[in-house]
């Protein structure tokens, strides 16, 4: 299995907004996403850190798309 690409939490809310998934609250870092079918997920923006592995992959668990769909 290859490395995984890293994506901050902006980068990460602009490629799932794409994908028709909107801010639908946000509460200190945390933005809370969700898809008009009921897909939803949270993501931490922090400044210029990156989203770890483990996080991404549960984040594109909750969405039901793939590393190449982002």
């Amino acid at each position: 299995m290859g490395k995984t690409p890293s994506f901050t939490g902006k980068e990460i809310i602009k490629s799932l907004g794409k994908l028709g998934f909107n801010v639908v609250r946000i509460k200190g870092s945390h933005h809370f996403l969700q898809h008009e079918d009921g897909r939803c997920t949270t993501v931490p923006v922090h400044s210029k850190e990156t989203i770890g592995p483990g996080l991404l992959s549960k984040i594109l668990k909750d969405c039901e798309i793939t590393i190449k769909d982002l």
